[in-house]
């Protein structure tokens, strides 16, 4: 029987699927391994089941032992391992795409809600018991008719068209190239990010993060939005330029920012705390019971196959 390193705590029902298939050292405490930790404990490991908040770095991975064959991340995306530094050494990367499709589009249609419709001052005046009602009292930016710009029309952001359009909104997109009619859906492209920021009312940002993409909205692209636009990110926190974004808000050039991903997770920049006009959450895209559930056993999928194997439908170098 196999054995795996898993780093963090996995929900109950995927623990114990784990623990049928092969012999794992699980994180009872889902304590953050640091790297040491993490090395010392992958020894006498087949394999790594890993989770976002896992640094796996290029020196980590040369410091593996050799009988790590694969390394298996519990997520959508691979940013936090290098894919070369791994490939030299011969592990396998996997991920977990598609099961948390449908979570994220709702997350994200959650932060243009709640940034359109001024969420966080609206909580705050309900905790406080301090509001009285008027005709101009809390006036947000209605959905309806909106140019809804999305950044990235993968899987996720095809399912944000789709709960948009139920909005009323209008759909515009940029990807890296122009879909199929079957997959447009009616969505407008743009060839450019000047383009598509200039006709987005609100800009939903559902690209992956690669070099290309980091502070892809900086303080020359803020400049392309129309006075007055909404950005909202479920994506990677690596895109926004946070000083650009809050001299932006500050000036009123943008209306309001909604964010589940940000730089530096957890600690948010300081310049948003207090303002009013951003409405933010924890990187919750993923959480709900279904799709961890689905998630976690889908990494486990990927390392099962892979000792069977020697390969799987979810590698990624």
């Amino acid at each position: 029987m196999k054995k795996i390193l898993i780093t963090r705590r996995l929900l109950k029902s995927n623990e114990e699927k784990v623990l049928k298939i092969f012999k794992a050292n699980l994180n009872s405490n889902d304590e953050l391994y640091s790297q040491q930790k993490l090395i010392e404990l992958s020894k006498g490991c087949d394999g790594i089941l890993t989770s976002i908040t896992d640094q796996i770095n290029e020196e980590t991975i040369n410091r593996l032992p050799d009988t790590i064959k694969i390394i298996s991340n519990f997520a959508v995306g691979f940013g936090n391992i290098d894919l070369q530094a791994a490939k030299k050494k011969d592990i396998a990367i996997t991920n977990t795409p598609d099961v948390l499709t449908d979570a994220t589009a709702e997350i994200a249609m959650l932060l243009i809600l709640g940034a359109a419709r001024r969420a966080s001052e609206g909580i705050e005046y309900a905790k406080n018991s301090s509001w009285k009602w008027s005709a101009d009292f809390l006036i947000g930016k209605q959905l309806t008719g909106a140019r809804l710009g999305i950044l990235g029309m993968g899987r996720v952001g095809r399912a944000v068209a789709k709960l948009a359009k139920a909005f009323g909104m209008i759909i515009h997109y940029h990807n890296r190239s122009k879909l199929s009619p079957e997959l447009e859906q009616g969505a407008i492209y743009h060839d450019s990010i000047k383009s598509l920021f200039s006709v987005s009312d609100i800009l939903s940002i559902n690209c992956p993060a690669t070099k290309d993409t980091i502070n892809i909205i900086n303080k020359d692209s803020l400049e392309y939005f129309p006075t007055g636009a909404i950005i909202t990110n479920s994506a990677r926190g690596d895109m926004i330029e946070d000083e650009a974004m809050i001299n932006a808000l500050n000036k009123k050039k943008i209306y309001a920012l909604g964010l589940d991903v940000y730089k530096n997770e957890p600690k948010l920049n300081p310049g948003y705390l207090n303002m009013k006009n951003v409405f933010i959450l924890p990187h919750i895209g993923s959480a709900t019971k279904e799709t961890r559930t689905a998630m976690a056993n889908l990494a486990i999928d990927n390392l099962d196959e892979f000792f069977k194997t020697g390969n799987c439908r979810n590698k990624v170098n």
